[in-house]
């Protein structure tokens, strides 16, 4: 039997982390529904996700129990996240860095090497809502993780079909 093999070559995956304060709360949160949806969109081996903190406060602690239980409702799981500090190694590794805040983007922009050719932004940027920040529901009530977890949702699937689009993946919308 003769005749030309097809080598698929296995690109490194497109890696999006997700910023926010102390990284128990919203950026955990959005690492967990971002995963998801990756994994529901069959692009687990294509898209690489994780959270971080501008703070350092909570260093190796898990997600806020209030978030990991507004998320697991909703069919997220949150409890094997741990909480890290962002450092400027990552606008090394990352191809999409996203607050969730104005003030932590401007952390992450005193932070960011001039060489970054990633994409630095809010999250809301890639939501259809008129707020530009995901609140912090920290010092708040329970239907705060659930305000929380809608707006993620939203933006979420925005910056999914986007990284499809811009990456030619599939499922992406032409």
């Amino acid at each position: 039997m003769s005749g030309a093999f097809l080598v698929l070559k296995h690109s490194p995956p497109i890696k999006v982390l997700f910023v926010c304060l102390g990284n128990i709360c919203r950026s955990p949160s959005a690492q967990g529904v971002f995963e998801t949806m990756v994994a529901d969109a069959g692009l687990a081996d294509s898209i690489a996700v994780d959270s971080s903190g501008t703070g350092n406060w909570h260093v190796g602690q898990p997600p806020d129990s209030r978030a990991t239980t507004a998320a697991g409702w909703r069919g997220y799981a949150l409890d094997h996240l741990r909480a890290r500090q962002v450092h400027s190694g990552d606008f090394e590794q990352f191809h999409y860095i996203v607050a969730m805040d104005k003030q932590n983007l401007s952390e992450l922009k005193t932070l960011c090497p001039e060489n970054f050719s990633g994409e630095l932004t809010l999250l809301l940027d890639y939501a259809d809502t008129a707020l530009e920040e995901v609140p912090d529901p920290y010092y708040g009530e329970d239907d705060g993780f659930e305000q929380m977890l809608d707006l993620i949702e939203r933006a979420s699937t925005k910056l999914l079909e986007d990284i499809q689009r811009r990456h030619a993946m599939p499922g992406a919308a032409c």
